[in-house]
């Protein structure tokens, strides 16, 4: 059997149009039959790739693709052809974010200034998807450094939303998150520090889980905050999102804090799937609306709302949360920590990499190539030192009181949950301020969230934020499967048919 870039054979019965949105399950129902071979799947995504991200719309989201992807992609199917597949993920093409480090591809963070940088190993979970037998396609834009949610770089530029491309596709993990949207993989692998999976998810019309911190390994992810980053999927439907998680989570003797999660994760999480239609859930008024521009897509939450209570037996509840807006008022808009922790992290890992020829986060800004929307950040990052340190533990204890508060009101009013808006503004246009992400209430407490899509404004996607306890993530997951088989908004975007 043989293939050119795009086009089938004839021995195929899979059309294009059946690859297109499935998910894991169904390709691999199609490979199991004949009809399909990992080879042809990623021949159609190179294909996506070509039409849609180097040419047509030019959604800027794929930076480099993987040199061995056939290579691998046949493999692939004779291992299957030989001994079966040897996982749900066998053959599977996968996007990573430009922050995990990939062997054989250039990994540098979005910037311009780790342009080469190519070490010969793979960022944990990398590792944990290639030994499921997943196929690694290639790398994806991100927010230099991590640094911001309207992913732009120095290194590639901006990408773009495929919904709406003249608006950002979120970030920082958007070139994931546009990616993925736009059929150019099957799922892809992001990172979230405040917000960077859960935005790009809900601006992209995706599902995305920030976990419980020590859920899956930060090993080769180039650190932005190492107390609050967290790698993970980003995906179609939850389905998807559970089988990937199955393959990546759990401990890794590199990363002490994943030591956390011994004891505490299912067998599987695909496995004990179903929708959570008896829910009580308690909506964060204050996080809906702060400001009169906030009002679309709060009313779009509200609505998503109303239809679960309509067509499930949600129970939903206002709550007033005065108290946790006090507590939430911190230094640099609640970020003071993470910009402590780039000093300090990136500073690391700049050590320990030497071949980067950076000493430290002053060279970098000595450098002048850093792109204009991260430079503040990183001069505030820079500022920190030996003054910022008693602030800094301060701030560190008053996450434990953040965390306290979110579990007492779900105590207080019994809810399984709680939900806002996973960013209270619809994506800004290219080159813009992103504002109303309420990305800290997660980041700063440590609790699990999940972000699914609920409707639209203006042709751009809007998404639900579920949070709830530390270890949750099943909850999380079966809440969120609720929404997406009540709701189903889930659709191509019209950018990329």
């Amino acid at each position: 059997m043989t293939w050119t870039l795009g086009v089938m054979s004839q021995e195929s019965d899979i059309t294009d149009a059946q690859l297109l949105e499935a998910d894991i399950d169904t390709l691999q129902q199609m490979m199991e039959k004949g009809g399909l071979t990992s080879t042809r799947l990623v021949q159609f995504y190179l294909h996506r790739i070509e039409q849609y991200n180097h040419q047509g719309v030019g959604l800027n989201a794929v930076q480099y693709l993987n040199p061995e992807v056939m290579t691998q992609a046949h493999n692939s199917d004779a291992e299957r052809a030989a001994s079966g597949p040897r996982s749900a993920l066998h053959g599977i093409p996968v996007l990573v974010k430009d922050n995990y480090e990939t062997a054989g591809m250039p990994t540098s963070a979005g910037s311009i200034l780790f342009a080469g940088f190519s070490p010969d190993r793979d960022a944990e979970q990398v590792s944990r998807l290639k030994a499921a037998g997943a196929i690694i396609l290639g790398k994806t834009t991100m927010h230099e450094f991590a640094y911001g949610i309207t992913n732009q770089g120095s290194r590639y530029g901006s990408a773009k939303n495929p919904y709406v491309p003249t608006r950002n596709p979120g970030g920082s993990s958007g070139g994931t998150g546009a990616a993925v949207a736009a059929n150019f993989a099957v799922v892809g692998m992001g990172s979230d520090t405040c917000g960077s999976i859960r935005i790009p998810a809900a601006q992209n019309n995706l599902v995305g889980l920030r976990g419980t911190l020590g859920l899956s390994s930060r090993t080769g992810i180039i650190p932005l905050s190492s107390t609050q980053d967290i790698g993970g999927p980003l995906a179609r439907s939850v389905k998807d999102l559970a089988q990937v998680l199955d393959a990546t989570v759990g401990f890794d003797p590199a990363d002490p804090q994943t030591a956390e999660s011994l004891g505490k994760l299912p067998d599987s999480y695909y496995a004990h799937l179903a929708p959570m239609n008896n829910a009580r859930v308690g909506v964060l008024v204050d996080w809906m609306h702060q400001d009169p521009d906030d009002e679309p897509v709060a009313t779009v939450i509200r609505a998503g709302l109303a239809e679960m209570v309509k067509r499930t037996d949600w129970q939903v509840q206002d709550l007033d949360t005065a108290d946790l807006v006090e507590v939430m008022q911190q230094p640099l808009n609640g970020h003071f920590v993470l910009i402590h922790d780039f000093k300090q992290d990136i500073n690391a890992y700049l050590q320990a990499n030497p071949e980067l020829g950076y000493a430290n986060i002053d060279a970098l800004l000595e450098d002048g190539r850093v792109h204009a929307s991260v430079i503040e950040s990183l001069q505030a990052s820079a500022n920190m030192g030996e003054s910022t340190w008693g602030s800094y533990w301060y701030e560190r204890g008053r996450r434990d009181v953040i965390r306290r508060q979110l579990l007492a009101m779900m105590a207080q009013h019994n809810v399984d949950a709680l939900v806002y808006p996973t960013i209270r503004r619809i994506a800004a246009p290219l080159g813009e301020e992103q504002m109303g992400t309420n990305c800290r209430l997660s980041a700063n407490s440590g609790l699990p969230a999940i972000s699914v899509p609920v409707g639209f404004v203006e042709g751009v996607p809007v998404g639900l934020e579920i949070l709830a306890e530390s270890w949750s993530e099943q909850k999380l997951l079966n809440l969120a499967l609720s929404v997406e088989q009540t709701l189903a908004v889930r659709q191509l975007p019209p950018a990329t048919p």
